[in-house]
């Protein structure tokens, strides 16, 4: 099948899924069927020259998918669930997931689709929705180098730094890494404002003053500056509740390679504890409402 003549698919265009979906339209050139079960969402893709769609109708009209959905339990779902988007007559050849997802799960998916002849990349994604929105997400890759260096050009319509890390799996690997750390590292500003607020420092000063020296961080200037230090957690962000969910991913890779990692299982302590009082939607630097209370 020529590149000219290749349909793309497009499963969840939530927060994040939106806008990837939104710069793949304006700028692969090919058509883009794109379903999700919330119908606006689908209505504005449209608006930008998507074709609406579902997935009874995407499994017989696309031949490559990108998915970007909340887990791995939806990605699993999607492709061979209840209204299965992998079928045996279908023409789906290649599914692309941008979800952050389990990695054991992920390379047994990979394998399953092989069964059926339909290849795999994973291609999660990190930075902001802002990022989303202009098209300058980092995507870590894992998968065949021969199907990143044909899909690359598609993902690099969502992505200004896309990176080919490996085998199977090792986009995801890459990606809980990278929130592990940025999780981490949120979780350290928040007890420093919390620290220096009580010590009657000005929090909005603190964090100007850490971008002048060695703390200075992507977290810092995102997190910390926009959100901790003028006590704005909003909902329809990353809340905590995915937060905790990437920490936990973490929290199993490095079970399974013999390490115990006290900040990341500290900072899935307190993760855990903002879910349980009620805080799993709202933006998770919200934790620091925990720390400034001493109720975690």
């Amino acid at each position: 099948m020529s590149a000219a003549s290749r349909v793309l698919g497009f499963v969840g265009v939530g927060v994040m899924g939106e806008g990837m979906c939104r710069n793949l339209v304006r700028k692969a050139g090919l058509a883009v069927h794109v379903a999700d079960i919330n119908a606006e969402n689908v209505a504005r893709l449209v608006a930008h020259g998507a074709v609406a769609s579902r997935l009874d109708v995407l499994r017989h009209t696309v031949d490559t998918v990108f998915l970007s959905l909340p887990s791995i339990d939806q990605v699993e779902d999607v492709c061979f669930g209840a209204n299965p988007l992998i079928i045996e007559s279908g023409s789906v050849k290649t599914v692309v997931d941008m979800s952050t997802s389990d990695v054991p799960r992920t390379r047994a998916l990979a394998q399953r689709l092989a069964t059926h002849g339909v290849r795999f990349l994973d291609a999660p994604v990190a930075r902001s929705r802002e990022a989303a929105n202009t098209g300058t997400l980092l995507i870590t890759v894992g998968g065949p180098a021969a199907l990143f260096d044909e899909a690359s050009s598609w993902l690099r319509c969502m992505g200004s730094d896309v990176v080919h890390c490996g085998d199977v799996g090792a986009g995801q690997v890459v990606k809980i890494m990278n929130n592990m750390v940025l999780l981490s590292t949120v979780n350290a500003l928040a007890e420093a404002m919390a620290i220096a607020e009580a010590a009657g420092v000005d929090k909005t000063m603190l964090a100007d003053v850490l971008k002048l020296g060695s703390a200075d961080s992507f977290a810092l200037r995102l997190t910390g500056e926009k959100y901790l230090a003028r006590n704005e957690f909003p909902e329809k962000m990353f809340p905590t509740a995915y937060a905790l969910k990437d920490m936990r991913l973490a929290l199993d890779l490095a079970k399974a390679s013999g390490i115990q990692p006290a900040v990341a299982e500290a900072t899935a302590a307190l993760l855990e504890e903002a879910v349980t009082r009620g805080y799993a939607l709202s933006y998770y630097p919200v934790v620091y409402r925990l720390i400034r209370s001493n109720e975690a």
